[in-house]
């Protein structure tokens, strides 16, 4: 029973954090609500800072989740540039990193996030060696690439996720000189798998990318504290001014790891486990967003590093603390623009999970929508410069059902009509 005396703790001042703490308030909890935030800016979105921000077409006041006199006004304890570096589950309190204050908590909620992982070759202490992950990075990157616009410089890419050709996107758009280096074949191979991947392959290509496929990145050359160049392992040197290191990113899972919670194995992605009402091994504990491996009716356990899967997570997490009866069961979904490509993804279909691709409209002018299917099934769609189609996407996916896969693809047929 919630009443209100009592304590709610969020760990984790990102997206998910901040929608649930305005959850528990939308909801009538009156007790206290401490938001912790390891980064001095206040909570905000990270989608413009690889995308609208970083091209200089949205404003920095734009990414926040709410104005800055947002959580005054709620009644929101937010402590900005704090960490929290211990949770004791039997005294129930978490441990404030800098001076050791302990905070008592009723029901917590751990949202820590991912964070970029690291290039592990020679020279990554040199100056121009970025990540993306903060708003600090953003700002930072967006100079860099706005100079080497001017200078006619050239940046090295290492990974061909999303990041990875969002950032060529806007480095193209500044007037830099890019090069996207990427072990796999094509790239986002382990999201959209080799037929959509070449699909972006060649958008980037049309627009001065280059890329080098099957090979890593093994030293980052400098002098005198400056990014000189950077070598592969199939013994190129590639010239470069900076290097973006965007090979992914890892859950921040220490503090979870140190309190003694369950964690999800690396093979299923890693994270901290929660069951479907994203409750962790301790029944006082909540985990959302980036970090939290949680299970899927229908693709078993995931854990989702996308924009929605913060935006929807939090609030549900919140209406667990609650005590309400609620379930995590949202498919999937994130989005990417990219020059004039915009896309949407829902579902999720790594490679070796289907044995379909079934185009509906026109790849060569990208304006289509793929689907993934397994023995007939949609386990995924991405529409590209096709919009308003998300609903009976996911509605499919949702189904299970076996689809006519001529009927899939024929324009001409509605998708709500092969939706049982």
């Amino acid at each position: 029973m919630v009443d209100a005396d009592q304590t709610f703790v969020i760990v984790g001042g990102g997206l998910a954090g901040a929608k649930a703490a305005e959850t528990l308030r939308t909801e009538g909890f009156t007790g206290r609500v401490i938001l912790i935030c390891d980064e001095r800016d206040h909570p905000y979105e990270r989608p413009p800072l690889s995308k609208g921000y970083l091209l200089g077409k949205e404003e920095r006041d734009s990414v926040f989740v709410h104005e800055p006199a947002w959580y005054a006004q709620n009644d929101i304890e937010l402590h900005l540039g704090q960490t929290v570096d211990a949770v004791d589950r039997t005294a129930k309190t978490v441990r404030f990193g800098e001076d050791g204050t302990l905070v008592h908590y009723d029901k917590l909620l751990i949202v820590t996030g991912a964070e970029p992982r690291r290039l592990d070759v020679p020279g990554t202490d040199l100056a121009g060696v970025h990540h993306l992950r903060r708003l600090a990075h953003a700002e930072r990157l967006k100079g860099v690439l706005a100079a080497l616009g001017r200078d006619n410089g050239h940046i090295v890419i290492a990974g061909g996720g999303w990041i990875g050709l969002e950032v060529a996107a806007a480095a193209r758009e500044y007037g830099a000189e890019v090069t996207v280096v990427e072990p796999e074949p094509t790239p986002l191979h382990g999201v959209l798998g080799p037929e959509l991947g070449n699909v972006f392959a060649e958008l980037h290509r049309e627009h001065g990318v280059r890329f080098r496929f099957g090979v890593r990145l093994t030293e980052i050359v400098g002098q005198d504290g400056m990014v000189l160049a950077a070598r592969t392992d199939d013994g190129e040197e590639h010239p470069a001014h900076d290097v973006l290191a965007a090979i992914g990113a890892a859950p921040r899972i220490s503090l979870a790891e140190a309190a003694g919670l369950e964690l999800a194995d690396r093979s299923q992605g890693g994270g901290i486990v929660v069951d479907a009402q994203l409750r962790t091994s301790d029944p006082d504990i909540y985990a959302a967003g980036d970090v939290a491996s949680f299970p899927h009716p229908l693709f078993g356990r995931l854990r989702v590093e996308h924009w929605a899967n913060a935006l929807n997570a939090g609030p549900v997490a919140a209406r667990a603390m609650l005590g309400k009866d609620v379930t995590y069961d949202r498919v999937p979904y994130f989005f990417s623009d990219q020059y004039d490509l915009g896309m949407e993804y829902s579902g999720w279909a790594p490679p070796g999970s289907y044995d379909e691709v079934v185009i509906r409209g026109d790849a060569v002018k990208r304006e289509f929508i793929a689907f993934w299917l397994k023995e007939g099934r949609v386990l995924a769609g991405m529409n590209v410069n096709v919009w308003d189609v998300t609903e009976p996407i996911q509605q499919l996916i949702r189904s299970r059902t076996q689809v006519d896969t001529e009927a899939l693809a024929d324009p001409h047929v509605s998708l709500e009509s092969l939706v049982p």
